[in-house]
């Protein structure tokens, strides 16, 4: 649970220390003055919109704004609650990371089964990355028009900005894990 008050001397400091008026930081993160006022002090409690908000314009991650400070040193995901999802076509992919607000990255384990095309995933927005590694099998992976055979203790890393794709056409299962650092498309915030 935030408490108000600590969380309002946490957000008044974080603006202090980058030197930004109570006006500037307000404009900064389209909040009124008077909401941002008001959540300094402690006498209102912003939705998590405002509070995202609030860090957009402070320049951190929302979780820096809420979490107590050791709160994100460690965060630790057991293997029972890692979630597995049954894809179409047989395929199945469990993401292994613990999610961390504030930070785009997932190491997922995905395993072909024999002929299994996992399909096409979109371009993702610029400064995304993918880095692949086999573990068992034979991955085709196309990075735009460009198809790769990976093998049994392969790795590759791309640019994935572009449209990609996972497929299995060996006689065999293919085992094989995704690095993903997936940016996000920041909203404009409108100029006044």
């Amino acid at each position: 649970m935030v408490e108000l008050v600590a969380l309002g001397a946490h957000i008044q400091g974080l603006r202090r220390d980058r030197g930004l008026t109570l006006q500037q930081l307000a404009e900064a993160a389209d909040v009124s003055v008077s909401m941002l006022s008001s959540v300094e002090r402690g006498q209102k409690a912003p939705t998590i919109v405002v509070l995202a908000r609030i860090a957009d314009g402070l320049g951190v991650p929302l979780v820096d704004l809420v979490a107590q400070p050791d709160d994100t040193r460690i965060i630790v995901r057991r293997a029972a609650d890692q979630d597995s999802i049954d894809e179409p076509g047989g395929w199945r992919r469990t993401i292994l990371t613990p999610v961390v607000p504030g930070v785009n990255f997932e190491w997922i384990r995905t395993t072909l089964p024999p002929d299994c095309d996992a399909g096409r995933f979109p371009a993702y927005a610029p400064g995304s990355h993918e880095y692949i590694v086999v573990e068992s099998g034979t991955l085709r992976l196309t990075i735009d028009d460009t198809s790769l055979d990976l093998s049994e203790g392969d790795s590759a890393y791309f640019a994935a900005d572009v449209t990609h794709a996972y497929a299995n056409a060996g006689p065999g299962p293919c085992t094989y894990y995704v690095a993903a650092l997936v940016m996000r498309p920041r909203p404009v915030q409108p100029r006044t």
